[in-house]
Order: structure tokens, then sequence, then C-alpha cells
């Protein structure tokens, strides 16, 4: 921790920023056209004119726009004091400190005998410690957090106390506590802490993130830069927002302003509730622009009563690979929509290993939630308890087909994934020796050759690895642009097998037939890792 503030921030330039204020009462009302009637030429009659048609313009005058009605303002509430007096008990700051070892080998600066600086010198780049300065020295930081049972319980981000070796929580009415670390989850970027009180504190409750729409008013409560105790009030600007943060990604997005010291801290809605955890920032400046991010309570309370329970998370585990649908894909697979998850890999030991799960199956909807986008199946997954049976929609063959499947954890899963990246040895069938090679066939640019036992040696191709492989790639050719290089195995095409170069060249001209743009081409390298590549059928 070697900053002083531990929210995290984005941007590469320094830029002079503003803090926006609400103000309340009447705004400006827009201009609106008056609504006086036309005075009729003198001596003449108003003109009538014949039903459904529009009245003429008044002789020697334009026309008139009609008269408007004045728009309401857009109203914030009148005030939020009663509101955060009830909830500034409940935020906490946070407040850390480290131990580290300077890692600086340098030698420090060297002065003339007798300069009057020389103890400024030594003070500096010695410190404590005596020659070297290498000695270990302390880091503080701080953060926020919020207290969500009376007995001591206390939610924050991971970064703000990860590596700590004290951590404190400073509450509201000036009293000090040390805090134990009951666990945390990096995926989350989420960390529960525990006080021991002398009497119950005051704590706030989570409420229903889902339930909150893009407009609605939030406010944040935390300890900016240092000063606790801090309220701003802004919207929700949006949901839903990826940030690359985390294989769970699914942000708050709120222009309440959020500043380095604001990590950790609640995001309530109108009633008093906490319906997100602030967490980070997008500032070119490291102050506030309006752009802050919150873990929803959707995402968060389940964890939050994980860590709580067990100390760890336990979260369910399909056991696939998975890449997303594109438009190249979808086409591919006769699908309408681009959408759902395309199985990339079944993980050996895992879930699904049973054969109840293929590569090339397309997850569209899991335990009745529809899977829109790639990313929105590991969150359904990881939300879904270990042990759980569930439906799963896939589309194969052109068809829907609902299989059910029991959830493994993921934490054990992690290790068996890690262990299939090298697959198993096996065996091949190998050619009769001396016997003649057939001429290489070519398919969309690509030289095919058998998997045998010289092609193997030659791309150093696992003995496990089955399918076709690609020996030379033209460099003109659609393959060459979807980055298919010699030594990739062809394993299937449009989610069927193939062994032989013949096979290859037979699957493409049925999709060709079938009036298919682009062909689906399984692919696998020298060690087994499979991926999917979309190639246009020329």
């Amino acid at each position: 921790m070697a900053s002083s503030s531990r929210s995290r921030h984005f941007g590469t330039q320094v830029l002079a920023t503003a803090l926006s204020m609400l103000v309340a009462g009447t705004a400006l009302m827009p201009a609106a056209a008056s609504a006086q009637a036309q005075v009729a030429p003198q001596g003449a009659a108003p003109a009538t004119p014949p039903e459904g048609m529009p009245a003429p313009p008044p002789p020697g005058g334009a026309i008139q726009p009609p008269a408007m009605a004045p728009l309401s303002a857009p109203q914030g509430p009148e005030s939020v004091a009663d509101l955060a007096e009830r909830l500034l008990g409940a935020v906490v700051n946070i407040s850390t400190s480290q131990n580290v070892k300077a890692d600086d080998d340098a030698p420090a600066p060297q002065v003339p005998e007798g300069s009057p600086f020389q103890d400024f010198f030594d003070e500096f780049f010695k410190g404590q410690e005596g020659e070297g300065g290498n000695g270990p020295r302390t880091v503080n930081s701080l953060g926020s957090g919020f207290v969500i049972d009376p007995t001591g319980f206390i939610v924050t981000n991971n970064h703000v106390i990860e590596g700590a070796d004290d951590i404190e929580a400073n509450f509201a009415d000036g009293s000090k506590l040390k805090a134990k670390l009951v666990g945390v989850d990096s995926k989350t970027d989420l960390a529960l802490l525990k006080v021991e009180p002398e009497k119950p504190l005051v704590a706030v409750p989570f409420g229903d993130s889902r339930q909150m729409r893009i407009g609605d008013w939030v406010m944040a409560i935390g300890n900016p830069f240092g000063l606790g105790g801090s309220v701003t009030v802004g919207i929700i600007s949006a949901r839903g927002r990826n940030i690359n943060a985390g294989p769970y990604d699914n942000f708050i997005q709120t222009d309440a302003a959020i500043n380095r010291g604001n990590s950790g801290g609640p995001l309530f809605n109108m009633k008093g509730e906490v319906i997100g955890i602030n967490t980070a920032i997008i500032s070119p400046s490291g102050g506030s622009i309006g752009i802050g991010f919150s873990v929803p309570t959707e995402l968060a309370q389940n964890v939050i009563g994980q860590l709580r329970e067990f100390g760890e998370t336990r979260r369910g585990w399909l056991g696939v690979r998975i890449q997303p649908v594109t438009d190249e894909i979808a086409e591919s697979l006769g699908m309408a929509d681009a959408k759902g998850a395309l199985v990339a890999g079944v993980i050996k030991g895992g879930p699904v290993d049973n054969g109840v799960l293929k590569t090339g199956d397309v997850i569209i909807r899991f335990d009745g939630k529809d899977v829109v986008e790639m990313r929105d199946l590991p969150r359904a997954v990881a939300e879904s308890p270990v042990g759980k049976a569930v439906d799963v929609v896939v589309i194969r063959d052109d068809k829907e087909v609902t299989v059910k499947v029991t959830l493994g954890r993921l934490e054990d899963g992690e290790k068996l994934a890690e262990a299939s990246a090298t697959p198993d040895a096996g065996t091949d069938d190998k050619s009769a020796p001396g016997q003649p090679k057939p001429a290489a066939p070519v398919v969309l640019g690509m030289t095919l050759g058998a998997l045998d036992e010289a092609n193997r040696k030659t791309f150093s191709i696992a003995d496990a690895v089955k399918g076709v492989v690609i020996t030379a790639v033209d460099g003109a050719s659609v393959a060459a642009e979807r980055r298919i290089q010699p030594g990739d195995v062809i394993v299937e095409i449009g989610q069927e097998a193939v062994a032989t170069p013949d096979d290859v060249s037979k699957r493409i001209g049925e999709l060709k037939s079938q009036d298919r743009r682009n062909a689906l081409l399984m692919l696998a390298d020298k060690t087994g890792a499979l991926r999917f590549v979309t190639v246009r059928i020329e």
C-alpha cells in the first residue's frame, strides 16, 4: 500500500475539474411562445377555415408557433439532511498500516564533508535504520466501510485492506476499534471485517439493487481524501457496466461524487438502504468527474453472506471454457441472433465431463436466466449454490436442447482447470511405413495434412490432440485473416468432427450447399487448447 488512498482510478491526462452542486428550488423554465390570439385586420372578420383544415396565417404576418404548455422542472430531493443524520453513524473510516521493506539498493548521494546539509541527507536517505536505509517502514492507507450488523460486522473493499498488518475502524462519534479480517473476495473486490464493540453499533440494511432505475437519486457517504463523514448526492447514471475489473463486472454507475478514500463506502437509495459498494472511479485528475462505480448488492450480498458464514466464497462451477458468440459464429450455426456463450472446451473432471455439455454447444439459458452475452453466464453460475441441479438450454445441431447439470465448486474447479491445460498423453493411428502420401489438399487457403507421427513431430503436437493438421496457410486467404497458423489442428467444422483432409473438404462442401456464408472451425493448438474461429466460405 504505497499510496495514502486506496480508491482505484483510471486516466492519463491531468485536467482541471469542477465540483457540481445540486441546487434545490425552482429551475429556469424554457421559453414558451405567447398564447395571445392574433388580431384580425381592422374591418375584417376572422377567417374560419373548413373543418379539418389548418388556419391560414394572418395577412402580412409570419406563421406563429402554437402555444406550448410550461414544462415542469426536474426536482431533486428537497433535503437529505434527515436521511444523512440517520446513516452517518453506520459509516466508518478504515485506517490500515503495513510494514514494508524498501527494495532500493542504490547508494545514498554523497555530500561534501562538513556540509551543513549532511544531517538532512542522512535523515532522508538513511532514516532510522542506519546505513543503506533499506529497513522496514510503515505505510498507512485510508478507505471507507459500513456496519451491516450491530455486533460489529463491517463491509469494505478488498483493495482497501489488502496486505494490511493492522486495520482500525474509526466511527463518526470519534471512537476507534481494532478490526479483524473475516474474509475477502478478490473477484468482486469485497472484504468483511469484525470489530468487538462494547455496545451495539448503528447498522444499515442491504437493499435490492435490481429495483433501482437509471435516474433514481442515490447518496454516497465516505472518507474522501481523509475527510470523514462526507455526504454526496447524485443519480444512477447507468447499470450493468463492465469496466474489466473482474470476471463478474456488473457495476452501477453514478455521478454522486466519489473520490480517493471513498472506496468501500456505501451507496444508499433514498430509503437508507445500501444498494452498492463504492469501488472505482474514472478520473484523469484523481478527483471526481462524476463517473463512479459501485458493486451492486445483487452481487455483493451473496458474497458477504458467504464470507460471514464460511470465511471464504463458495461459488457454483459449470466446468466449461467459453467464448463470445459473434455475428459470424451465429450465422455459421444457423442462429437468428448472436447471443449466448459458446462452449470452447470441457474441463476434465468437471461437472459436465460426463458428456452432458459438449464442445460447440451454445448456452442460451441457465437456470431460467437468459444468457444474452457471454459474461452473463459466469455471473449466473457463480451466484448459484454448489451442488444445485439446474436446467441449461443449449443450441446443438440447430436445435434447442435442455440438459440437467449439477454444479461443482468454482474454487475446486480452478485447480482442475490449471491441470487440464496440459492434455494427457494418448495414442494415435500411425501411417503405414513406406506408404506414399496423397497430394495435400488446400481448403479456404489452408493446406491440410494427416495428423501422423511426422506432422506431430514437425509441429510438436501432443499425442492427445485429434483432427486434421494445417501445414501451411496462404497469406492472402481468409484463413490468414482469422490468424490461423500452420500447426493448428482442425477438430470440428460446423459442430461435426473431422479426422482426415477429405473430411474437411466434404464438410465445407456441405456448408456451401446449405448456403452458409461462414464455416465455424474448432481449432486446437499444439497443447490441445481449443478455440473457435469463423472463416468465410468463398
